[in-house]
């Protein structure tokens, strides 16, 4: 049985993968959430990660669809206690930035689309250098007092600005960020290694990698030349014809054949094992594509594997 995880200094215990809800309402219909949502969690999956704005960029969408099928599907189950939810405020067409008042309504919000009482972890999902940390974290601390929010962490922000808020809620004993969701991958590592990693470790933040496969990138069926039928394959693609990705994919095809893994596992495997890292997180659009991001709580790179793939990614 995979061992969960600890999330930073809070009492949140997750499975070493997240599962992207950002399909959900998109890619995958609600049939297809519902199968993907099963699968995961039948194979001990329990940390779903959504926001307000999925999928509010396809036509006829309003935002929240994201939301909504993650809600059905966990009043379908009754399983709420069991589920660790993220959700994120701050980019919904209505609710955009981070004042307290935009905070508060998004959060009843997203409380009523997933029909529970409470979120377990709540991400600003684009800093908003409008509002002043007092602002911000002082209406996040509001939540978590009130029992909405149990605890809160932060997407797409500079290390100066999480240390500025972490440094505001240590000072007037408010609620501190425990997590950050930082785009890091094997081809994307700046994102990510510096200054915010250094904030993160120092301040016991677990991080929560978004495009941890690179679009897709990383699974190993982008190449030079090739054709891939995908929503992401654009961006995915741009990889292949660079010379770290192809460095990157030679590793990941001598590793994952030497392991008899898939290469998304191989990828996912060196992301875990980077400092602070508590979880990567991946979404699957189809049952079919699940085992392979679950097998990373199983996978476990040598020394020598790890360095092979951080030389060809640097």
């Amino acid at each position: 049985m995979t061992i969960l995880r600890p999330l930073g200094s809070s009492d949140l215990e997750v499975f070493p993968l997240a599962l992207g809800g950002n399909v959900f309402g998109w890619t995958a219909d609600e049939a297809q959430s519902f199968a993907v949502l099963d699968a995961y969690t039948a194979a001990g999956g329990n940390f779903v990660d959504t926001a307000d704005v999925y999928s509010a960029w396809v036509p006829g969408n309003q935002g929240g669809e994201s939301e909504a099928v993650l809600g059905r599907w966990l009043a379908a189950r009754g399983n709420r206690s069991d589920v660790v939810v993220a959700t994120k405020v701050g980019a919904h067409p209505d609710y955009k930035g981070l004042s307290a008042s935009t905070i508060k309504s998004a959060a009843e919000e997203s409380l009523r689309r997933l029909g529970t009482d409470y979120i377990d972890l709540y991400y600003t999902h684009y800093d908003d250098p409008s509002v002043p940390v007092e602002e911000f974290v002082t209406a996040l601390d509001e939540l978590v007092r009130s029992g909405k929010v149990r605890a809160i962490a932060a997407s797409n922000i500079t290390a100066e600005r999480l240390q500025e808020a972490l440094d505001f809620s240590d000072r007037e004993g408010l609620v501190r960020y425990v997590a950050v969701q930082p785009h890091y991958n094997l081809v994307s590592r700046d994102t990510y290694e510096g200054p915010l990693q250094e904030v993160a470790s120092r301040s016991g933040l677990a991080a929560v990698p978004y495009y941890a496969l690179a679009s897709g990138f990383l699974t190993g069926k982008y190449r030079p030349g090739a054709e891939v039928d995908s929503a992401r394959a654009g961006k995915a693609g741009a990889y292949a014809d660079t010379e770290r990705g192809q460095r990157v994919l030679a590793a990941l095809d001598e590793i994952a054949e030497a392991r008899g893994a898939q290469h998304a596992t191989v990828a996912l495997a060196w992301l875990a094992a980077q400092p602070t890292v508590a979880a990567p997180l991946a979404s699957a659009r189809t049952v079919e594509q699940l085992p392979a991001l679950l097998a990373v709580g199983d996978l476990e790179l040598t020394e020598a594997e790890l360095a092979r793939l951080t030389a060809a990614s640097a």
